[in-house]
């Protein structure tokens, strides 16, 4: 009993021992953390300061500010480490973050792949937070840009969560790149119509609308002959061009020139069709060459099929009824 109580004892006095001699090991590695972590908020400001010299916007200042701190007191944590651990070289946790990186990288290829393609939208933006885009099916409103995915605002209140890489590596239509949209609308006016007239017509009526810039000035382009009528191409530009512009404008030049061309006695034709009846009456029926297609008649009609004489039963082969 005494002997498991000495050795008991002495295994907790090298433990303590042990502990005491790990504190200055411990000590000097939360100060070299220390140390790095002060670095981490300097290289953080700097970052911070250059971005925001060459003009980079709020949000990416403080993205690439997190980065710097993040990188450094990383750096620190695993020097800080190895002074902790003595037997746990710099070296050997460099490999192990090599091998797990290895490993992780393919358990996380598309979360790295995201990272990537945001970190690339907001070096190379090109688009911005409140600029409306197109990307796929889906158009909206730019929420956010973050590191991972970009947030989208629907038109009718819903958020698109859309991968960063999607869109570094898809096609993006960005509707508010520019100050100025051009928008173009199809009017039908009737085949025997003055286009000219018409034209006017419109272009007088558009130049009332305060949404419409008058620089560059509308247009009205004869574009096709329709099924019906004369499809004309009406251009105009709008400033700004977000898409509540667009709808709106686009209802004030419809409600402008539709009774504008009515009053003005300017057909707007609606889709009618024609449809012949033949019933096989006349003599060229059914012959393509000879036969009339449809009415009025002309004055000298075809002269009207023959009927054929009625054949005797026994000549048709039928049986003669007892």
């Amino acid at each position: 009993m005494d002997f498991q109580l000495d050795a008991g004892w002495e295994r907790l006095q090298n433990i303590w021992q042990g502990f005491i001699a790990f504190l200055p090991n411990l000590a000097f590695g939360l100060f070299v953390y220390f140390v790095f972590f002060l670095i981490a908020l300097g290289v953080g400001r700097g970052i911070a300061r250059v971005a925001t010299r060459s003009g980079q916007p709020r949000h990416i200042v403080k993205i690439f500010s997190r980065l710097g701190r993040g990188a450094v007191n990383l750096i620190g944590a695993i020097i800080a480490l190895s002074v902790v651990l003595p037997s746990l070289d710099a070296a050997s946790v460099f490999g192990a973050l090599g091998v797990g990186s290895v490993a992780v990288g393919f358990a996380a290829k598309d979360i790295f792949q995201n990272l990537l393609a945001g970190i690339l939208l907001l070096v190379t933006r090109p688009f911005h937070i409140g600029d409306q885009i197109v990307s796929g099916a889906h158009e909206g409103t730019v929420e956010d840009i973050q590191i991972r995915a970009t947030l989208l605002r629907t038109y009718d209140s819903r958020r698109v969560v859309i991968p960063n890489s999607e869109l570094y590596t898809n096609r993006v239509v960005v509707n508010t790149a520019y100050n100025a949209r051009r928008i173009h609308l199809m009017i039908t006016i009737g085949v025997s119509d003055d286009v000219a007239k018409a034209s006017a017509i419109i272009l007088e009526e558009i130049a009332k609308i305060e949404r419409v810039l008058h620089e560059p000035w509308p247009a009205v382009l004869f574009q096709s002959l329709g099924d019906f009528g004369v499809n004309l191409e009406v251009r105009y530009w709008i400033q700004p061009t977000i898409m509540r512009e667009v709808v709106e404008s686009t209802d004030e030049v419809y409600r402008a020139i539709a009774p504008a061309l009515t009053a003005a006695g300017v057909d707007m034709p609606f889709p009618t069709y024609q449809i012949l009846f033949h019933d096989q009456t006349e003599e060229t029926d059914g012959e393509r060459g000879r036969q009339r297609e449809g009415w009025p008649a002309p004055k000298e009609r075809p002269a009207p099929r023959k009927q054929a004489a009625a054949m005797p039963a026994h000549a048709s082969g039928l049986p003669r009824s007892g």
